[in-house]
């Protein structure tokens, strides 16, 4: 019988990496993808590891100060990644378990994982009881809001890398201009390609539900997602029930918690949870259960190398956004083949950091 694996350290290395097509979105622009790269080293050499993707280089000190924290708390500890969550939660039970606090719990578990898979020389999805397989991706790396030119242009290109599927941000100022964008894509991609939509919390109840049903009637849509606020359930309810297109939410769900009261509002008609957010694959896990009852079809949010895994033992699997703000710093990148994401066949997350580049974007 092997021994008990445990933690020995835990460090992060902050790292802003350029986008290879920075993207506006109706909440801003993102021009870099500000990471945590996390090491979990244990006692017996196994090192599992993660990323955190900060949103803003301001906050890469106070995501890793909280990590160091963690870090000192769990050292000693056996690699067991539900007795780690179930111990933090105790810990940050007073200060809450949201934001960033969830963020580093999130990497640890993701860590802890990628360690356990590496000792027992298993992939991810094959610890979990499942098998690695392809997992339909839609390419979600560029059609911010932009000229309508440059986004066909842009759509074109989006497709040529190999994808069946896209994502356009909507939001503008005039309803008039997110219609003008979403036709100009639809004609450069046509009938073929899917198309989901993004308006990332821009709009009003009403406005979403005006803006819903010209999506409607323009049909070719397959999601929108995120209308309203994200944690307005009662509204996104009231917009869900409105608007014939399937409305997704998910990605700022604070763990599974928060998953289960969006479903039980009836709020949304997919589920696209976001790794960091939700806990990591334990947080994930338990929200893929929650939506196999409601019988709604989930799908990732960004962190395409864990998804990919998650999502081949997720019951209603959907689809998986690629982002490739990560690739730089990875050794082996998630792979796109026939429309379909392909994980690396390592064991764990199968994640090795690029230490050359790692050491060219050190923040």
């Amino acid at each position: 019988m092997k021994p008990v694996l445990r933690i020995r350290e835990l460090s992060a290395r902050a790292v802003v990496v350029p986008m290879r097509r920075p993207l506006q979105t109706s909440v801003g622009a993102v021009d870099v993808a500000p990471l945590l790269l996390v090491d979990l080293k244990t006692d017996g050499g196994v090192i599992g590891r993660s990323y955190l993707f900060a949103l803003g280089r301001q906050h890469l000190k106070p995501i890793a100060a909280v990590l160091g924290a963690m870090g000192e708390m769990v050292r000693g500890d056996a690699v067991a990644p539900v007795e780690l969550e179930r111990k933090l939660r105790a810990r940050y039970a007073l200060l809450g378990v949201h934001n960033i606090v969830l963020f580093a719990m999130a990497a640890i578990d993701m860590c802890a994982w990628d360690a356990l898979g590496q000792a027992l020389d298993r992939p991810l999805a094959r610890l979990l009881g499942g098998e690695p397989r392809p997992i339909p991706a839609y390419n979600s790396n560029g059609l911010g809001i932009q000229g309508v030119k440059s986004l066909a242009k842009e759509a074109e290109e989006l497709v040529a890398e190999g994808f069946p599927a896209v994502k356009l941000r909507l939001g503008r100022p005039a309803a008039k201009d997110d219609l003008e964008a979403l036709r100009a894509v639809k004609r450069v991609i046509g009938p073929g390609v899917t198309l989901m939509v993004d308006f990332n919390q821009a709009l009003t109840v009403a406005e979403a539900i005006r803006r819903g049903r010209g999506i409607d009637e323009e049909g070719g849509v397959l999601w929108i997602e995120e209308p309203v606020r994200a944690d307005d359930y009662a509204g996104c309810a009231k917009v869900a029930r409105e608007v014939a297109t399937p409305i997704q939410i998910g990605e700022n769900f604070m763990g599974p918690e928060q998953a289960a009261q969006a479903i039980a509002a009836g709020c949304c008609d997919y589920v696209m949870p976001d790794a960091q957010r939700i806990g990591g694959v334990t947080g994930w896990m338990r929200a893929a259960a929650l939506a196999q009852g409601a019988g709604l079809e989930m799908s990732s949010h960004l962190f395409p190398e864990a998804s990919v895994q998650l999502l081949a033992v997720t019951p209603t699997a959907h689809w998986l956004e690629h982002v490739d703000w990560a690739n730089p710093v990875l050794e082996e990148p998630v792979r796109i083949v026939k429309g379909h994401a392909v994980g690396p066949a390592a064991p764990g997350l199968g994640m090795r950091w690029n230490e050359k580049a790692v050491r060219r974007f050190l923040a």
